[in-house]
């Protein structure tokens, strides 16, 4: 079976992971995805295949006879879909010999523009997978699922010698809450790589380091009729707070490894107020930089409205994984000798954003992130290619064989 059969198959899987929920995971719905990929594992003899109470399946191929020295390396996809649009009743479309133009989606009025996505012009001649306009895709990340399996299938009916593999699929990705339930030694890799990323042949070691901060503000109430002197609004406040921040450092204005004040939420009233931002940086000094700012601005607040007028919590939620692969960065050199082998022309990346393996990266498993091939996630202009998923399932053979030919 082909990557791509496996991703028309996954998307019928609604797994939207849900960001009020404080359950593990938390949406229950996607056990039924779980269910369904260690059926799969198991019928291609992977018998210690299963699903633990969190959602977590792992699975793992032994080492062929002879080869038990090598060392052990993992791959690692997620089960949910985004909650920022739609991923149930996923109706993919598929244009064959795609002739590199504008595709309309569906009945929707959404017309997937090569204005917007250039790329789409280099995939002429390729078949395009789209969504109808009306959903999501899913592709992100079962279409790493789906390279993973696919991979991991031809690996065992072609007989090739090979370390031991491990695998693990998880939940709740996308809101940021399930790898910290990952079980390195059930697991049981010493490096690994998520199939989380864009276009095949992307490698990214190098992310953000995250912050979410919380901004608390206590205003006074009074009539307007007799507020001068006393009223204190906490909504203005909280604009003033926001005018003192660099105004060209937010996502929009900013591109690479520069960081960025996301003001996510703002609500309130006269009495309270709250600002909610993500704080995010590559460099470990800005990141602190960024961070030592807002609790400046919140300490001038409150000397000038009054003690206990402005509060700060801030909570760092993951770490740049460079520093924690530099120092086994093998495991980068191989995944570009492996996207060479199989034709592809590897592409170092700097992700905007974070990975699970850069927390795994953190927990003590090393774990770069590389490209599935797709393009557009979150929102129903996600595309991907059919050619794009089959280099992605090379590469990842000639990654198993490099580690492999280790002596």
């Amino acid at each position: 079976m082909r990557a791509y059969e496996r991703l028309l198959n996954y998307v019928n899987f609604w797994t939207t992971s849900d960001p009020e929920a404080d359950t593990m995971p938390t949406s229950f719905r996607q056990f039924d995805l779980a269910h369904q990929l260690t059926y799969e594992l198991k019928l291609m003899g992977i018998d210690n295949a299963r699903i633990n109470n969190d959602c977590f399946v792992y699975g793992s191929l032994e080492a062929t006879s002879g080869y038990e020295h090598v060392t052990p390396i993992g791959f690692i996809a997620h089960m949910d879909t985004s909650p920022e649009f739609n991923g149930r009743h996923v109706h993919p479309q598929i244009l064959e010999n795609y002739n590199g133009e504008d595709v309309t989606l569906g009945t929707s009025g959404r017309v997937l523009r090569v204005l917007d996505f250039p790329r789409l012009k280099t995939l002429k001649g390729s078949t395009l997978i789209t969504t109808d306009g009306t959903s999501l895709l899913g592709a992100d990340d079962k279409a790493g699922i789906a390279e993973i399996l696919t991979a991991l299938e031809a690996i065992i009916q072609d007989k090739r010698p090979h370390g031991k593999i491990c695998i693990a699929f998880t939940p709740d990705e996308e809101v940021g809450t399930g790898i910290a339930r990952f079980n390195l030694d059930e697991f049981g890799a010493k490096y690994a790589y998520t199939l989380d990323g864009w276009e095949e042949g992307e490698i990214v070691y190098e992310n953000f380091n995250a912050a979410s901060v919380v901004i608390s503000i206590n205003g006074k109430n009074m009539h307007t009729g007799r507020a001068k002197g006393v009223m204190i609004n906490a909504q203005l406040i909280g604009i003033e707070i926001n005018h003192l921040l660099p105004p060209a450092e937010i996502p929009s204005k900013t591109e690479g490894r520069q960081g960025f004040f996301h003001l996510l939420h703002f609500h309130g009233s006269v009495e309270y107020a709250q600002l909610i931002y993500n704080v995010r940086e590559h460099s470990t000094d800005l990141f602190r930089q960024r961070k030592e700012l807002l609790c400046r601005i919140v300490e001038q607040m409150n000397e000038t409205y009054g003690e206990h007028t402005v509060s700060i919590a801030i909570n760092d939620v993951y770490y740049n994984m460079k520093e924690k692969i530099e120092p086994c960065f093998h495991i980068i050199e191989n995944a570009q000798k492996a996207a060479c082998r199989a034709g592809i022309q590897p592409k170092i990346r700097v992700t905007r954003g974070g990975t699970d393996g850069a927390s795994l990266s953190f927990m003590g498993l090393p774990c770069p992130n590389l490209g599935t091939g797709g393009q557009a996630f979150h929102g129903p202009y996600e595309h991907i290619t059919i050619e794009g998923m089959d280099q992605v399932v090379r590469m990842l053979q000639e990654l198993i064989a490099i580690y492999a030919e280790e002596q």
